[in-house]
């Protein structure tokens, strides 16, 4: 009798269960249909169930919830004593305990100051993790606390569904290293120098609200990542920093970098060899590089860049604007580029294609092969040029750009128009555009005046 009863009682469970489904799939769809809001809970199920694509499509943008219920795992319950010491070890340990628990969140409590030597956060690791920096974290002055591995400070490697959020503040004390750069001691050693913080090999990755400064080189790095979200970031350096870029992307596909402030020495971001579908929208620049595609074909390397939208930036007084540059004597190509509603104030080179980059005291030899540059538009760019050229495409003899077009483009230089230098591309003008090219057909190449080169065509092999 006893278990005939137990039976009922899970056979009654089990049919509630499966009500409830049916309700909740009901309520899905007609939330859907008249467009109310979609409960969190029902959004972190479903995205269980589809592909990665088809749910951010799903929210149009906004981010999963998490789960319903998280285990905390505190550093400070770890050892970590926020009180000038090297807290690294208790970081590891609070990782080790949160790397093995599905929905953890490794937690940095507010108002505290945490010192880092370098670090790796290593998986894989359990799903949903979140890494929620509310104090700050600082990074060793002793650099002989790099010697192992000088490319980075804070690693996070082999990580999926895996989050770093917070509104607290990673400090890079760039300033020791930034003393003994070459850029700005010529009698200095070239020296490689950390980046803050690296994200490699990590799958379906969300970057938020915090915010990162005085880096010893690059600021944010993703090397190897897929399906990447990163939002609501600032990051600063003093524009004098050397190499010290906001955002750098490299072999990485799939990657939103969304309503973020950029104000370093180097370029603002960077999208090198290997990134495919890259997106910035909502980017304030400044000071710094600009935004950038390349580097490319450096040392004669073949890289390949494709797929990328620039949309709803701003640059204030940086040496350049939207830039795209390449070696001499490098292979591969960029291509399916679109920077469009953009504002330049006071920008030196906002507009600029330079297949001549050359970071050498000696100037470049002019070789055969060149990095192909096609099909990049140019799209409601509208502001001032420090300079009195606004726009500048200078292609290669030998690879000349295809596809470039410009529409609706008006930037001008000390309230009149801005003039354009435009060597080896065709220009399909569209709508109205100031300045123009005037040079639509291959021509003589167009040689900067060495003042000028030392405004846009600065190092960029990202050594100290």
């Amino acid at each position: 009798m006893k278990m005939i009863i137990e039976c009922f009682l899970l056979a009654t469970i089990f049919i509630v269960l499966i009500y409830s489904r049916s309700f909740l799939d009901h309520e899905f769809y007609v939330n859907r249909k008249i467009g109310n809001p979609i409960p969190s809970t029902e959004i972190s199920r479903r995205k269980e169930n589809i592909g990665y694509h088809q749910f951010q499509n799903s929210t149009r943008g906004k981010s999963p919830s998490r789960p319903l219920t998280s285990y905390v795992v505190n550093v400070d319950n770890f050892g970590a004593a926020a009180n000038g010491s090297d807290d690294t070890q208790a970081f590891m340990k609070a990782w080790e305990k949160a790397c093995c628990t599905r929905g953890s969140i490794l937690l940095v409590p507010e108002k505290k100051e945490y010192h880092l030597k370098q670090i790796i956060f290593e998986g894989p690791c359990e799903s949903g993790i979140t890494v929620r920096i509310q104090g700050n974290i600082t990074a060793s002055k002793d650099k002989s606390d790099f010697q192992k591995d000088p490319k980075f400070w804070i690693k996070f490697q082999n990580l999926t569904n895996f989050t770093v959020d917070g509104g607290g503040v990673i400090i890079g004390n760039g300033h020791v290293w930034w003393s003994k750069s070459c850029k700005l001691n010529k009698k200095q050693p070239c020296v490689r120098a950390p980046t803050a913080l690296l994200f490699s090999n990590c799958t379906n990755l969300k970057v938020m609200l915090i915010q990162i400064e005085n880096a010893q080189q690059m600021h944010l790095k993703f090397l190897g990542c897929e399906n990447v979200e990163v939002s609501n970031l600032k990051i600063k350096s003093p524009g004098k920093s050397p190499n010290t870029d906001g955002i750098h992307v490299t072999g990485s596909t799939n990657v939103q970098i969304l309503n973020s402030e950029i104000g370093t020495g180097d370029d603002c971001i960077s999208i090198v060899n290997g990134s495919y579908n890259i997106r910035a929208m909502g980017i304030k620049c400044g000071p710094g590089h600009g935004i950038s595609i390349g580097s490319l074909g450096k040392d004669g390397d073949e890289d390949q860049v494709a797929n990328v939208l620039v949309s709803e930036a701003t640059f204030t007084r940086t040496s350049n604007g939207v830039r795209i540059k390449s070696w001499q004597g490098g292979r591969g190509y960029a291509k399916n580029i679109v920077f469009q509603n953009i504002k330049m104030q006071n920008v030196m080179n906002p507009i600029i294609i330079d297949q001549f980059y050359c970071n050498k005291e000696q100037r470049c030899k002019l070789q055969k092969n060149g990095v192909h540059v096609e099909n990049v538009l140019y799209k409601n760019i509208t502001g001032t040029s420090a300079s009195r050229e606004g726009v500048i495409l200078q292609c290669s003899e030998t690879f000349p750009c295809e596809g470039v077009k410009l529409q609706n483009v008006q930037i001008y230089h000390n309230g009149r128009n801005s003039s354009a230098s435009c060597s080896n591309v065709n220009v399909l003008e569209l709508g109205t555009n100031t300045p123009q090219c005037s040079s639509k057909e291959p021509g003589k190449i167009r040689r900067y005046r060495k003042k000028r080169k030392t405004k846009h065509n600065q190092e960029d092999n990202h050594q100290s």
